[in-house]
């Protein structure tokens, strides 16, 4: 044999374990599926491989079995070299095929052998987590020399077993052969049967696994996780593990669920209050073949609590807390709902009045007795959610005012100036004759009140005269509105006739607005003391006519004391008849009352 040959199969076998690192380190990615991820074999550590790649030393014994080998060595050959490739059909059984080379590296001594050769046949392991043990049995060829024979090949039949380590180096892809041992039975024709054993240890390169795939896995998320009715849910499924090549399809479940893909959104406005789950499923496949096969589907449930609308809360305070009597003060709210619902307030006073309907209102003690009022602030939201605070303000008391006793003269004019209405005939004053409209009765009931309050105003300086002037029901209220203020118009005029400063005198026109009713009318009627009961039933028998007349007229207002003039009407004047007539004067018709005998008994 040349030891140079020899040399350069060291070589090669030398570089060939060196080369290997690398085809573990990508091993898992070439022969795993491209998107499928199976499981990992530090997590599952007996996950048997699809493919070993055995190289190694390997120590020969050959043993003559019959003559013809003459001079043979029978010591063994310690140089040797080994590689196989197996194939499993599943975790346990599969095919192999196998190298050798065996040379005693003295090929120039006369009991010099090699041998060289091939075969293939069956193996069966039993993986486990860390060692795996084999037999295998092969058929093949081997090539058989010597110092005085040339190669030549023969059948060899081998079978024996071994026992892997499997280390968890490059992710458990790289195993040792503690050892492998087989018996190979080699003939060759016209030269010798030889009976060898053969003892074999190096490395394993593992690719592949038939682990099972990963499932598809699917988690849920809710955002938020608690909310009010009415407020948005997102539900977000994530998957794991999905091939990409696969159809993918979401499905959905639960109250007020909505969604077809990765992302579902709940809708909550008629949900109760409590816990509610949310069920999410994914399934891939192909076509229409979808989740047929184990670990195709996945499904998760994610939950969220609706909360019951909390009531809004409110504070109340006053701003001054303390007041005089007649005074003011702030009342200011301050209402929080939790869920930012739209408020709205009110107020009640114990007393006195308050306005407002905001965030702020205005009490005014105006009528209110003196210490503490509660002033009850109330808020209520949308859904009829309500909540109340109350703050207390406290009013002085009135301090004491020692009232001026009036003059002996102020009491008798006050007195005569207990004031009577003045009255009109029907449409009097004309807006042509402004100047008209007043009958001689009552012209002198303004006179006397001139003289009397000329003599007040000496006593009472700042006193003034309030004349309101009325209309009866009939006609429109703009026709009605300027009749009255040409009545005030000419009972103001007469008095400055008579001497009263201009700036003394107030008017206001009210129209037909304040008619008094045909009850009102009644009890004057039957309150008048210049009447007697007769005379009263005459007049009642004509009541429609006396409620138009007796709001054809005049009222005074005296402003230092307040008193009105008193509404009742001049049955007993001369000119009563012109006063009742119901018809403008002029007209060529006038209406008839009984009225006119009230005079004449007179």
């Amino acid at each position: 044999m040349n030891s140079s040959y020899l040399k350069s199969v060291k070589r090669i076998l030398a570089l060939a374990l060196i080369g290997m690192a690398p085809i573990v380190l990508a091993a898992q990615d070439a022969v795993q599926p491209p998107v499928k991820a199976y499981a990992s074999s530090a997590a599952s550590n007996d996950a048997a491989s699809k493919v070993d790649i055995f190289i190694g030393f390997s120590y020969l014994s050959p043993f003559v079995a019959s003559d013809g080998f003459g001079n043979f060595d029978s010591t063994g050959i310690r140089y040797g070299a080994i590689g196989s490739v197996s194939g499993y059909f599943n975790k346990y059984a599969g095919v192999q095929f196998e190298g050798d080379y065996h040379n005693d590296n003295n090929e120039n001594h006369p009991t010099s052998t090699d041998f060289e050769g091939g075969s293939g046949g069956l193996i069966l392991r039993y993986p486990s987590a860390h060692f795996t043990p084999f037999i295998h049995a092969l058929v093949g060829g081997e090539s058989a020399g010597s110092f005085y024979y040339k190669n030549q090949w023969g059948l060899v039949a081998t079978g024996g077993g071994g026992l892997d380590y499997n280390t968890p180096l490059f992710d458990h892809h790289l195993a040792l052969r503690l050892f492998q041992a087989d018996y190979q039975f080699n003939r060759q024709d016209n030269i010798a049967d030889f009976n060898m054993l053969r003892l074999s240890a190096g490395a394993v390169i593992r690719i592949g696994s038939f682990a099972p795939p990963v499932p598809v896995a699917l988690a849920c998320s809710v955002n938020p996780e608690s909310i009010f009715p009415s407020d948005p849910v997102t539900v977000t499924a994530t998957a794991g593990n999905l091939d990409p090549k696969l159809r993918v399809v979401y499905s959905w479940s639960g109250d007020g669920v909505t969604g077809n893909g990765a992302t579902a959104t709940v809708s909550t406005a008629t949900l109760a209050p409590g816990t509610h789950t949310v069920n999410a499923k994914v399934s891939e496949g192909k076509g229409d073949k979808i989740g047929l096969k184990p670990g195709e589907v996945a499904s998760c449930l994610a939950s969220f609590t609706v909360k019951a609308f909390e009531p809004p809360t409110i504070s109340c305070s006053a701003s001054p807390n303390a007041i005089n009597p007649n005074e003011s003060s702030t009342v200011t709210a301050s209402g929080i709902s939790p869920q930012n619902r739209p408020l709205t307030y009110s107020y009640m006073a114990q007393s006195g009045s308050i306005s407002g309907n905001g965030a702020t209102a205005v009490f005014s003690s105006v009528g209110a007795t003196a210490g503490p009022v509660a002033i009850t602030c109330n808020v209520a939201d949308d859904k009829g959610s309500t909540a109340t605070a109350v703050a207390n303000i406290t009013i002085a008391p009135a301090p004491v005012v020692v009232a001026e006793q009036p003059s002996p003269e102020q009491v008798r004019l006050e007195a005569r100036l207990a004031l009577r209405s003045v009255f009109f005939p029907t449409a009097q004053p004309r807006a042509a004759h402004p100047e008209g409209g007043l009958v001689d009765s009552q012209q002198q009931t303004l006179k006397t009140l001139a003289e009397d309050f000329k003599g007040y105003l000496a006593i009472k300086p700042d006193a003034h005269l309030i004349l309101t002037g009325h209309a009866d029901v009939r006609g429109t209220e703009e026709y009605n509105q300027a009749l009255t203020e040409r009545r005030v118009s000419r009972a103001k005029q007469f008095l400055i006739e008579q001497g009263i400063a201009e700036d003394r005198i107030q008017t206001q026109a009210v129209g037909k607005e304040q008619e008094l009713s045909q009850d009102e009318v009644k009890n004057l009627i039957q309150s008048n003391p210049n009447l007697t009961d007769s005379e009263r039933q005459r007049i009642l028998n004509d009541l429609p006519t006396i409620v138009l007349a007796q709001n054809r007229r005049v009222d005074i207002t005296l402003t230092t004391t307040g008193q009105q003039s008193v509404k009742l009407y001049p049955f007993n004047a001369e000119d009563s008849i012109t006063l009742l007539d119901e018809k403008a004067a002029g007209s060529k018709k006038h209406t008839h009352t009984n009225t006119k005998h009230v005079h004449a008994k007179k």
